[in-house]
């Protein structure tokens, strides 16, 4: 059980910092249309499209807190994990 744990706290930890990254390459507009950037996507969107719609439902702000509401969802599923295997 602790070799699953730490796999999952690991897979977490990766998704977290893809989300960063790929939060930090949108900024630079010319690397929107990279490779990188679209590979990047396919790994985050599904993680961040239903957090997006629930945001926009109910905040229309121009500036997408997507990314930061996920790495503390991810974050929190992390202690969740601690708890439950420690």
């Amino acid at each position: 059980m602790y070799i699953l744990a730490i796999s999952l706290i690991k897979l977490l930890d990766l998704i977290s910092f893809i989300i960063l990254i790929q939060c930090l390459l949108s900024w630079i507009p010319s690397i929107r249309m990279s490779k990188l950037y679209e590979v990047l996507s396919m790994v985050t969107d599904p993680i961040e499209e239903p957090i997006r719609q629930v945001l926009y439902r109910y905040v229309s702000l121009p500036i997408d807190f997507s990314p930061v509401v996920a790495i503390l969802l991810i974050g929190l599923m992390k202690n969740l994990v601690y708890i439950i295997f420690w």
